[in-house]
């Protein structure tokens, strides 16, 4: 018999751990010199049990009529012990072949849905048993695993973790009244009409068509209007168009405020007070003080890769990617989405 791969020295051991290839040469060896099982236990500091189930584990069944007891092998239980490890791990509780899993790739793919919106949506919808489904940290870990027919390219959102970096530098200055000026409840999202703008610029940094984005803190109803520049006064026509689609006498309420960056086009934006809608300015290079508006302007880059032109886009396909962005099931929003809760809020402007 070769017991060259194994050794009788006593090594170092925590209890609790499973035996080694060394621990069970030493019970083979001890038990050839008559030792106790609670002798070999003591030596490698676990328990009798641990040694009693070791040496069935490795003891060769008695057959014929013989009346030699077969001895404990080492070998054959390290055989059986890997055996069993390998058979006892929890299937993958998510098959490539399922049909959650396949409705999954779809809404990645087609809808650009997030995972967890997937996960929200059918649970919320009931669209499966619950013995079908998964959580969402399980998707991400299926993915990552290579189980799960998707790539993390596929998951834009998964690969972002930017750190946030605080700078509250003055060296613009400002085009009206500060974000410091903001009352409460425009930033805590009690209610429906507080809004942050940003635009959204293609190849040229501005010296073409750009999209000027707006965004309602608390539905998270997301507005896409594509402008022929970067430039103050196409700002200002596409808020006097949006005042007329909405109604002029109900435009300020469904717009409280606007806050806005510093930047060129937003010089004259202050002119919308005069519609009754309250105008403010974040600090200068402070993006994170828009971060709902950022972070949207992030998912519309699905559909508008940066360094690609927005000539390259018609009004409608910017209306449309606006529109695909407003039916994602968001888990802030218990999994309804943005269009659904800003038209219950405009059904009760306009029935006031």
């Amino acid at each position: 018999m070769d017991h060259t791969q194994y050794t009788t020295n006593k090594a170092d051991r925590k209890p609790g751990k499973h035996l080694t290839r060394e621990d069970r040469g030493a019970i083979e060896e001890m038990k050839k010199l008559g030792q106790s099982n609670r002798a070999i236990a003591r030596y490698l500091n676990c328990s009798p049990t641990t040694v009693s189930n070791e040496l069935k584990r490795g003891t060769r069944p008695k057959t014929g009529q013989s009346s030699r007891t077969p001895g404990y092998c080492a070998k054959r239980g390290m055989l059986v012990y890997q055996t069993h490890r390998a058979n006892c791990h929890k299937p993958h509780s998510l098959r490539k072949g399922s049909t959650f899993a396949q409705w999954v790739v779809n809404q990645v793919r087609q809808e650009k849905w997030s995972l967890d919106a997937c996960v929200g949506y059918a649970r919320k919808h009931k669209l499966f048993l619950p013995t079908e489904m998964v959580c969402t940290k399980t998707l991400y870990n299926e993915v990552w695993a290579g189980n799960l027919v998707l790539e993390p390219l596929e998951l834009p959102e998964a690969l972002k973790r930017k750190k946030c970096c605080k700078s509250t530098g003055n060296r613009k200055k400002a085009y009206g009244a500060s974000i410091d000026e903001r009352p409460q409840i425009a930033s805590s999202r009690l209610e429906v009409g507080h809004w942050e703008g940003d635009t959204v610029v293609g190849k040229r940094n501005g010296r073409e068509a750009v999209i000027l984005t707006l965004l309602e803190k608390k539905t998270q109803h997301y507005l896409a209007i594509r402008i022929p520049g970067k430039t103050s006064d196409a700002v200002n026509a596409a808020m006097q168009k949006l005042r007329e689609d909405f109604g002029e006498s109900f435009f300020s309420q469904i717009f409280k405020t606007i806050t806005v960056d510093n930047g060129p086009e937003f010089a004259d934006f202050a002119k919308t007070e005069q519609f009754g809608t309250k105008v403010y300015f974040a600090h200068p290079y402070t993006s994170w003080e828009r971060a709902q508006n950022e972070r949207e302007n992030g998912m519309l880059r699905r559909y508008v890769p940066k360094g690609v032109s927005i000539e390259n886009f018609s009004d409608e396909e910017i209306l449309w990617t606006a529109d695909a962005l407003n039916s994602l099931p968001r888990r802030n929003l218990g999994y309804c989405t943005p269009e659904e809760l800003f038209e219950a809020f405009l059904d009760t402007v306009y029935a006031a």
